[in-house]
């Protein structure tokens, strides 16, 4: 008996022989939403920086920021609180996730410490400047006890900003950490402690290879949104000093000097050293483990 001619095989068996059925059509409206929402207005901004305002080179936007110091050091200032800023929420909400995996008021304690997202900055920010101010209670606190005989300056400079950063990051830090933590089979720590493995060994050898996947996502995903500050720097910093950070540089450009393709060009170096840093972490976690990714209880 010969087989059925192609055009004899109804369209939708043939469109589901390559994978086009029902079920897989349902990622369009996703793919429509990442298409309108991040790739063409990415596209759209690469394109706008090319085209300077003023003329001349489809570079010059580019030349302009990298030989201007006052605009390319903003990376670095960028860099000097997104980094410490990650590192300290990272550090905090390891050792915070293994207590909080053991306790049975889990979810309790998770809702209390993450409530500083459903803050917003913002508020965090503004309650940040009535609670560490020169008249606010952490300094009349300290004044009236004779600690210190002068307030405190922990506003409008590197630690106000630094301490926003962390309040607003730590409960997203601590959520992913938690999550990848108690993924991890307990039986396998049991299983060392009985060998004679002691609580530094069973870190450093079983948990720390099997997180570190994890661990090194968390770090990303925190870096990035911490890279992107922008109301924390204005409100609890000095934008126009210490705490210049370039996502100012690319407001300023955009909104005080109506220049949107040199904001554009600015975005687009803050994606680029954003990614930089992203690509490094994660070729670092390759050379520092090459095992499974994790090592789930399901």
């Amino acid at each position: 008996m010969s087989a059925p001619a192609a055009t004899d095989i109804p369209l939708a068996q043939r469109l589901a022989a390559r994978g086009l059925d029902g079920l897989t059509l349902l990622v369009l409206p996703a793919v429509i939403f990442l298409l309108g929402l991040f790739i063409y207005p990415f596209l759209y901004g690469l394109f706008l920086s090319f085209t300077p305002k003023a003329g001349g080179s489809i570079f010059a936007n580019y030349q302009r920021f990298f030989s201007d110091s006052y605009l390319y050091g903003t990376i670095a200032t960028t860099l000097w609180l997104a980094l410490p800023v990650t590192i300290a929420t990272l550090v905090l909400a390891i050792p915070i996730a293994f207590r909080v995996r053991l306790m049975k008021n889990q979810r309790l304690l998770t809702t209390i410490l993450v409530i500083p997202i459903t803050l917003g900055t913002v508020l965090v920010a503004q309650g940040l400047l009535n609670y560490l101010g020169p008249q606010g209670w952490f300094n009349r606190t300290l004044m009236t006890l004779g600690i210190i005989d002068s307030p405190v300056r922990l506003l409008h400079n590197y630690w106000g900003v630094m301490l926003s950063l962390v309040i607003t990051g730590f409960p997203f830090t601590f959520l992913l950490t938690l999550s990848y933590i108690t993924g991890v089979d307990p039986a396998l720590e049991q299983a060392a402690a009985t060998l004679g493995a002691g609580p530094w060994e069973r870190f450093k050898h079983i948990l720390f290879p099997l997180l570190l996947p994890g661990l090194a996502i968390t770090f990303c995903l925190s870096f990035v949104q911490a890279f992107s500050v922008f109301p924390s720097a204005v409100l609890l910093g000095a934008p126009a000093g210490p705490t210049r950070v370039i996502s100012i540089a690319a407001y300023q450009a955009a909104f005080e000097e109506y220049d949107y393709s040199m904001a554009s060009a600015v975005a687009m170096v803050m994606g680029m050293v954003q990614l930089a840093i992203v690509v490094a972490v994660l070729g670092l976690r390759g050379l520092l483990y090459r095992g499974p990714a994790g090592g789930g209880k399901g």
